[in-house]
Formats: structure tokens, C-alpha cells, sequence
């Protein structure tokens, strides 16, 4: 009997690392948010150490201020991928693309041609925009919550039925026959719901995995529904075993009442390791690259997650025992017991936040053996089926996780050796799917 093992996704940003710090860290390549080969090299990085796929995040706004800090999305996921398409043989492809903003029609040709174009390794993570900002770009507000979730349904609906628009043996190609292609299986999807519809069909065959794989992002009763519904994967965002073990197993029920196979949705957990020779090396990693945040407001947050008053200028001496003493986790941070934890270990205020205790995903700074210790830890709890990798800085980051903690996984048991078949479905394990689930009612009409 075979063991279970895990799905690796690894997130690429703005071309420089999860943190904001990370264009500033020595022998990074300046101009790498613009530069496409820097982006294909990290990509054939990832793919030499067998990682399944990688995932682009994107909210359609500039959310940041670029003053000192780098943008959080590549300036545009579909042409990041298909150049990254081109070069690259087996690693996966995803993106996320707005269910709000966005026609069916224009998601359903551009990620099908890639898909086609990268010979069946691209997914789609559909998910619902709430920023405003972002819906000011579109000229439109952002809309009730029920009502972007009923869209989002409608969206994924029309979108798939329109990559089943041509059947698998339309494209004919008969030169003798002098048939391009045979249009009695070529038909419209004629789909028309409350807030979007589209006529088809598409202008593009199937690819080799079909269609495209639906991956989603997002919690609440609303995503839950959404997810157990179309998605295969589902980035989420588990601070502790507990909550990831807690995720996984709604989103398994949310499938099984779809009337799906919970084994068919796979949770990828967020996680940010800073790998280095030592602890005390990578902490040092990481408060260079914190040198970017206003560490003021990191202090007083800090202070806020354990109740503790802290001051800013003591900010390179641990924290006095007198303090610690009346210390406690707020009930409304997840991450306060992990920093009260490592607060107590006698590492100053600077280092503390250096562990990472205040960033959006678990963070582990220290060798490739904590980093795989973590994922083994959490992996065999059942807290999640993969994880969704944000490395501090690509530009020495992946190759540090590619020929260090892979081979350790690996060993393990934990990671394959190599990738099962051609296609993205074939990395996950997915079910083969053209066109709308038949298991699923359909009430886009």
C-alpha cells in the first residue's frame, strides 16, 4: 500500500518573494517584476525539484505602497504563465481571474488557450473580488455578498460549459477529406443566468488534460459552497493544525454535499520559510528583510496580540520576565499563542518578529530540516493535502527549497520523486472533466 503524500504549490508574486523586503536582498535582479526570463528560471528551478504547480495570485488594483515595498501580483498572470508556458515541460500553471469583474466569455478563451498552449497544465482560481478600490477600476461597486456569490456560480457554469463547447473529436483535420473540423460537434452553450450569460462556443479544441483544472480561494459559508462545488484545489489560510484539520474537513463536507468525492478537493495550506545554515542565520534573513516595514506598528501590533504595552527603543532587548508574567494570547489573533510562545524563549523584540509570529502563513526561519519537520508535522496531522509555498526571496529562495528540503521530503516518503503524467489533473490526482460536472445540478439555464 502506498502512502499518501503531498502536493507542493509554490506562489509567485511580483517576481521578487513573499515579503516586502525582497528586492532589497543582495544578488537579486532589480528589474525582475518586468523581466520574464527571471521569471522562467525560477519556474525550471521548481519544476527540476518536481513541484506541481505554481499559483498567481491577483486582485485587479495597486494595493501597496510602492514607495518601499514591491507590488503583491505579477503585471499580468496570463502573460506571466504563457511565457513561463514556452520554457517549461511539466510544472503546472494557475491563476486567479475575478468572478465579479470578468465576463465568462473572456475567462473561458484565455485560460482554455493556455491550457492548450501549455498542453494541459493550467488552472483557474476563481474567486470573488471585495475590494473596492478594485471595483473602481471597472466603474462599478463592489456587490452584496450573496449577490457576487450567486454570479460566481453563474460564472464557473458558463465558463465550463464553454471549454466543452467543441467535442473531443471535432478538431478532424482532414486534409484528404478537405474537413478543417466537423461543426455538428461544435455547438453553443446558449446559458443564461440572473447576472451573466454567453451564447458560444469557444474557437479552441480541447487539450490534453481537456479543460482547464477550478481551483478557488476564499472562506465563509459562501466559499465553502463554491468550493465544494467546482474546485479541485483550494489555497487556505490555517494558522494551526487544529484550524487547518478544521478546514480541510468542511471543505471535504462541502464536496460530499455536492454530491462529490472529498477525496477529489485538495487544501493547500500557506506556508513561508526562510532557509538557511542555521536559526541564528535565517533570523538574521529575515530581519534584514523586515528592514522594508514600519517596525513601529509591527511593535505595537505585537504588543496587542499578548497584551503587553511594549517600547519601541527597547526593541533589541528580550522581553523583561516581570512582563512576560502577565502576558496573554488575545482570543481574536490565532497568531498570539505562537508569539507569546516564542516570546518566552528570551529572543528580543526584533527577533521575535523575525519568526514571522505577525505574518499572514505559519512561518518557519531556520534549516531545510525545520522547514521539512514543519510540513511533515502537519502533512500526517491531516491539516491539510499540500502546501502552498510563499518563499521569502525567489532569486536564491526556490533553488535553496528545490535542493534542500525536497530531497529531505523525499527521503521521507513524503514528496514524489517524479511527476505521475503530462498534465496538471495527472499532478493532483484530479478526476478527468469536460465541459459542466453531470454529477451537479445545473440551474444556469
Amino acid at each position: 500500500m502506498t502512502h499518501p503524500q503531498m502536493i507542493l504549490c509554490m506562489q509567485f508574486t511580483s517576481g521578487y518573494g513573499a515579503e516586502p523586503g525582497s528586492w532589497r536582498l543582495p544578488g537579486v535582479n532589480l528589474s525582475s517584476y518586468t523581466d520574464m526570463d527571471q521569471f522562467v528560471r525560477y519556474a525550471q528551478a521548481a519544476e527540476r525539484g518536481k513541484i506541481q504547480l505554481l499559483f498567481f495570485a491577483d486582485t485587479p488594483v495597486l494595493d501597496v505602497d510602492l514607495s518601499h515595498e514591491v507590488p503583491h501580483f505579477p503585471i499580468d498572470p496570463i502573460l506571466v504563465m504563457t511565457s513561463i508556458a514556452r520554457e517549461t515541460e511539466r510544472i503546472g500553471l494557475v491563476a486567479t481571474a475575478s468572478t465579479t469583474f470578468n465576463e465568462p466569455y473572456n475567462l473561458a478563451r484565455q485560460f482554455k488557450a493556455l491550457d492548450v498552449v501549455s498542453h494541459g497544465r493550467v488552472g483557474w482560481n476563481a474567486v470573488t473580488t471585495s475590494d473596492p478600490a478594485a471595483a473602481a477600476n471597472f466603474g462599478r461597486p463592489v456587490p452584496p455578498r450573496p449577490e457576487k456569490y450567486e454570479r460566481a456560480h453563474e460564472v464557473v457554469q458558463i465558463v465550463q460549459a464553454l471549454w466543452g463547447s467543441w467535442e473531443k473529436d471535432a478538431w478532424t483535420l482532414d486534409v484528404r477529406g478537405n474537413r478543417f473540423a466537423d461543426m455538428a460537434k461544435i455547438r453553443p452553450v446558449d446559458l443564461r443566468g440572473r447576472h451573466v450569460a454567453s451564447r458560444g462556443p469557444l474557437p479552441i479544441p480541447p487539450s490534453e488534460q481537456g479543460q482547464p483544472v477550478i481551483f478557488q480561494a476564499g472562506g465563509g459559508t459562501n466559499g465553502l459552497a463554491l468550493a465544494g462545488r467546482f474546485a479541485d484545489g483550494v489555497y487556505a489560510n490555517p494558522y494551526t493544525i487544529e484550524d487547518g484539520r478544521a478546514q480541510r474537513n468542511a471543505l471535504r463536507e462541502a464536496a460530499e454535499r455536492a454530491g462529490r468525492d472529498p477525496d477529489e478537493i485538495k487544501m493547500f495550506a500557506g506556508f513561508m520559510p526562510t532557509i538557511a545554515a542555521s536559526r541564528r542565520a535565517a533570523l538574521d534573513r529575515r530581519r534584514l528583510l523586515d528592514e522594508s516595514v514600519d517596525l513601529r506598528q509591527r511593535v505595537r501590533y505585537l504588543g496587542a496580540m499578548i497584551g503587553i504595552p511594549f517600547d519601541y527603543d527597547r526593541i533589541d532587548e528580550p522581553i523583561p520576565e516581570s512582563m512576560l508574567a502577565a502576558a496573554r494570547p488575545s482570543p481574536f489573533d490565532p497568531r498570539s499563542a505562537r508569539a507569546l510562545e516564542v516570546a518566552r524563549q528570551g529572543w528580543t523584540l526584533r527577533d521575535i518578529l523575525a519568526h514571522g509570529v505577525i505574518d499572514y502563513h505559519p512561518v518557519v526561519a531556520g534549516t531545510a530540516t525545520d522547514i521539512a519537520d514543519h510540513m511533515q508535522q502537519w502533512f500526517e496531522a491531516g491539516a491539510c493535502d499540500g502546501f502552498s509555498l510563499a518563499i521569502d526571496g525567489y532569486h536564491d529562495g526556490v533553488d535553496a527549497f528545490v535542493d534542500q528540503v525536497v530531497p529531505i521530503l523525499q527521503n521521507r516518503g513524503l514528496f514524489h520523486h517524479d511527476y505521475e503524467g503530462p498534465t496538471l489533473r495527472d499532478h493532483l490526482g484530479a478526476r478527468a472533466q469536460y465541459g459542466l460536472d453531470e454529477r451537479l445540478s445545473v440551474p444556469v439555464r
